[in-house]
């Protein structure tokens, strides 16, 4: 009998010890993607222009380097445009993967890894370079995100949710560096992450682009989808 409550005892201090390495340290992140090993595909659909679609194909996976979340984003036809590997415990990016002009995915290089504020006094900032229209240009990508209110409630899929409102500022620079020219465009959007879902609307501040989650597929009904 002692042996068997010993086992039992070592069962559950194993158990206890999984769960607590499931936990992120990030103060929001129930704000963020759920950690879900099975993938689940965001369908947003840009209710300014009615017929734009993009898909996020959202997944958890742990290896050596502990837990992540990964976010793929796709277009309309289901082509791959990009994926973030987020790393659960503190929500930074760590890697960014990118497909360029020859619809190769290839690696980007990260400077600055932050997308995710802590809270209103932090903003974060996220800086990638990767490919640009050819092959002798490259593409700097920023983007620098504050936290501007917490707890917005919104219809998310004819459902309320508590939402974190953003504002962003995307700056995104073509450059030559043969010539040394430099191409910076510059662009700002408000973004929500509703509790329990992660990203459920984005939209430019005149609102002329404005997505919002229309549903959550899982694989089988995505890929009957795209194929059609």
């Amino acid at each position: 009998m002692k042996l068997l409550t010993s086992f039992l005892v070592v069962i559950l201090l194993l158990s206890c010890g999984s769960k607590e390495q499931t936990k992120s340290t990030h103060p929001l992140v129930n704000y963020f993607y759920p950690y879900n090993v099975s993938p689940q595909i965001y369908l947003y659909r840009d209710v300014a222009n009615g017929l734009e679609e993009e898909f996020h194909r959202v997944y958890s996976l742990k290896d050596q380097e502990g837990q992540h979340i990964i976010v793929e984003r796709y277009a309309s036809d289901g082509r791959i445009l990009e994926a973030l590997n987020y790393n659960l415990d503190s929500l930074d990016v760590q890697d960014h993967m990118v497909v360029n002009f020859k619809q190769e995915k290839t690696k980007a290089k990260l400077y600055k890894t932050k997308l995710f504020p802590l809270n209103k006094e932090n903003q974060t900032w996220f800086a990638t370079k990767f490919q640009g229209i050819n092959d002798s240009t490259l593409f700097l990508k920023e983007l620098k995100r504050n936290l501007v209110r917490q707890g917005v409630l919104k219809e998310i899929m004819e459902k309320e949710s508590s939402c974190l409102e953003f504002h962003d500022i995307i700056r995104q620079t073509l450059l030559n560096p043969f010539t040394k020219k430099e191409n910076m465009i510059e662009a700002e959007q408000i973004s929500y992450f509703a509790e329990g879902i992660g990203l459920v609307e984005w939209h430019s501040l005149d609102k002329k682009v404005h997505f919002r989650l229309e549903q959550i597929l899982n694989q089988d009904e995505w890929l009957k989808i795209i194929s059609h």
